[in-house]
């Protein structure tokens, strides 16, 4: 009888930086979805300006392979690392985003490929958007980083009802803990969210 393999989990090292705000993400609130398709990891075409009701997405940097190494000072900048952690925390609470009628999508300016990858080795539940071009980040101003030659998103979650922001998490620290304060916020405002 063949096992099913393991659900992978990430831990995060100790003494990681921690992110400040640093305004950047100040102008989201409010702000509506552009309308742009993005490729999914499921190598569907996703709209998030056409998605009804509650939408959360989360922007990370980047999934690295585990055959892959970080980019070089990787762990020194904040806010950097954690997505694997992040990422499998959405798919382990997917039941309790659910149970709220929230919507999960990942965006990186990862590749195509990276996504894939990372979606299938995770086991993840929800899909992963490519933004490699960067449109979905320049069309809302959302802050990003370079290193090793490469532009990555800062990592900040989006609570979207009807195409439009209604909340941001910036910045995001643990990234572990994300989704509970996600759901933490869900929860408090249940009311209004589900137009009670």
């Amino acid at each position: 009888m063949r096992r099913a393999a393991a659900i992978v989990t990430s831990t995060l090292p100790p003494g990681l930086p921690r992110p400040q705000d640093d305004g950047a993400c100040d102008h989201l609130a409010g702000a509506r979805v552009p309308p742009l398709s993005l490729p999914a990891s499921s190598g569907a075409q996703i709209d998030l300006s056409r998605r009804p009701g509650l939408v959360v997405v989360f922007c990370y940097p980047m999934m690295a392979p585990p055959d892959q190494p970080l980019p070089s000072g990787w762990d020194q900048i904040p806010g950097a690392r954690g997505c694997t952690a992040q990422a499998c925390s959405f798919r382990d609470r997917q039941e309790d985003l659910l149970h709220l009628a929230a919507e999960v999508f990942g965006i990186s300016a990862q590749s195509a490929v990276e996504q894939r990858e990372a979606a299938a080795r995770l086991r993840l539940s929800f899909e992963l958007l490519n933004d490699a071009d960067l449109r979905f980040a320049r069309a809302l101003r959302l802050p990003t980083f370079q290193t090793d030659g490469r532009t990555f998103l800062k990592r900040v979650t989006l609570i979207v009802r009807d195409s439009v922001i209604e909340k941001v998490f910036y910045p995001v620290f643990p990234p572990d803990r994300n989704v509970d304060d996600v759901l933490a916020w869900l929860r408090a405002n249940r009311y209004t969210i589900m137009g009670g």
